[in-house]
């Protein structure tokens, strides 16, 4: 089961998101702001984290600047999913290390196949790395 954490300040897109997640087998947590999502992460580490990007208290900005200036989290997949669309938005998205950018409205497909490049790159990252642990080189497949 996939873990997932959702940071979306509107109601309505959080339980939306919800619904098309738990859909696919989803365990999913929801944090209302970035403050929020913050605290969540430093006690639970989900799968990856769909992050709004217009949020009050910390935006998704300042999120993905803390998450990736952690340790132990920046490695943590995460994908943007905004309402900001204009053009370079998901340029300087990209650049401040999200790992995929979606435009609100949400595209169901664009969703599912953004979360499993982003899962699966992880799980081969994971693999070189457990590979490398046990044999002392990397194996080729």
């Amino acid at each position: 089961m996939i873990k997932v954490l959702m940071a979306e300040d509107s109601a309505v897109n959080r339980e939306l998101l919800r619904e098309l997640l738990e859909s696919q087998g989803c365990e999913v947590e929801e944090a209302w702001d970035g403050e929020e999502a913050i605290d969540m992460l430093s006690r639970k580490r989900p799968d990856i984290v769909l992050l709004d990007i217009g949020m009050p208290k910390l935006d998704g900005f300042g999120v993905i600047r803390k998450v990736r200036e952690d340790p132990n989290l920046a490695d943590l997949p995460v994908l943007a999913v905004t309402a900001y669309a204009m053009r370079g938005d998901r340029e300087k998205g990209l650049e401040l290390g999200f790992d995929g950018y979606l435009s609100k409205p949400v595209d169901r497909r664009l969703l599912f196949a953004e979360m499993d490049r982003l899962l699966s790159r992880r799980l081969s990252k994971d693999e070189v790395m457990l590979q490398t642990a046990s044999s002392g080189r990397p194996r080729k497949r």
